[in-house]
């Protein structure tokens, strides 16, 4: 048996990928990380001197762990899934303008339109679909995780794949090309040219506001001209943006006067045209996250 210095460092080698699994399986930060603690504790205590595959033997573990939570949560959920808006992961936007790495967005990456309509799948349809389409593993492997026969779990993941292909707009993948379409957003919203801004929303635009608590900050409004009406009503208000990375697509933080994050905006933008809009602007959640990499 391994000792616990060991098997603990064993565990840090794999946990940025155990992470990754638990937050496509959750988009929710705070959860992923109390799924991974749970996974620790669990091989902590358990023999895996004759595991030949530690990282598989993780994403087992970590995808047992999470299907519970998702199940517990999916009964006692109250919020809106129309208007409920993932956590993102947010990064300055020059860890990815600079070199080669701003001509495509990475290939696992999970963008915030993805991860809304993973909140809407059954837990056992969203396991199947992250662990076999994002994660690569076989439905050999992800069966016995949720008790289904391998053809039943290659269905659960079918049905999940129309449901994820039919509702998720296709982002456009150069970096730069998203940019130059959030500036021109950005430039029209603040000199209050509509016009503009409309030749820069597609005209079934979705757009989706996740307030948390707060009375009528939450909503779900479509199509260009009512999205122009939303921007016009918070033009009036003394924002600063701030252009970052949303889990790995260009994307907004904006600020009160004082400082504080007043929204975390993911842009999906598809034939140069902003396509939908997920706004986080609840305050309870927004101060959980983490913006240390985008501070000057």
């Amino acid at each position: 048996m391994s000792t616990p210095e060991r098997l603990a460092g064993q565990f840090e080698e794999h946990r940025s990928h155990v992470r990754a699994v638990a937050y496509r399986m959750l988009g929710s930060i705070a959860e992923a990380e109390d799924a991974v603690q749970e996974a620790w504790i669990r091989l902590s205590r358990t023999d895996v001197s004759g595991v030949d595959n530690l990282r598989a033997w993780l994403t087992t573990v970590v995808a047992r762990v999470c299907l519970d939570m998702l199940r517990t949560r999916a009964s006692r959920r109250e919020d809106p899934l129309d208007t409920h808006v993932p956590d993102p992961i947010i990064r300055a936007v020059s860890i990815r303008e600079q070199g080669p790495e701003s001509d495509a967005i990475v290939a696992d990456a999970v963008g915030l339109a993805l991860l809304v309509v993973l909140e809407k799948l059954e837990p056992a349809e969203r396991l199947a679909f992250v662990l076999h389409d994002v994660f690569g593993m076989t439905f050999e492997e992800i069966a016995p995780v949720v008790d289904r026969s391998v053809v039943a779990t290659r269905q659960l993941a079918s049905r999940a794949r129309r449901r994820v292909q039919g509702q998720t707009p296709t982002s456009e993948a150069d970096l730069r090309q998203q940019r130059h379409v959030v500036d021109a957003f950005l430039a029209a919203v603040r000199n209050g040219d509509f016009e503009a801004l409309l030749a820069v929303l597609d005209p079934d635009i979705v757009l989706r506001a996740d307030g948390g608590a707060v009375k009528g900050m939450s909503r779900l409004v479509r199509g260009a001209q009512a999205v122009v009406t939303q921007a016009a009503a918070f033009s009036r208000i003394a924002l600063s943006n701030q252009v970052v990375l949303v889990n790995d697509n260009i994307g907004v933080v904006t600020r009160l006067p004082d400082g504080r994050p007043f929204s975390v905006i993911g842009f999906t933008i598809a034939g140069g045209r902003v396509v939908e809009m997920d706004i986080l602007a609840d305050p309870e959640r927004l101060g959980r996250l983490d913006l240390s990499s985008i501070e000057p």
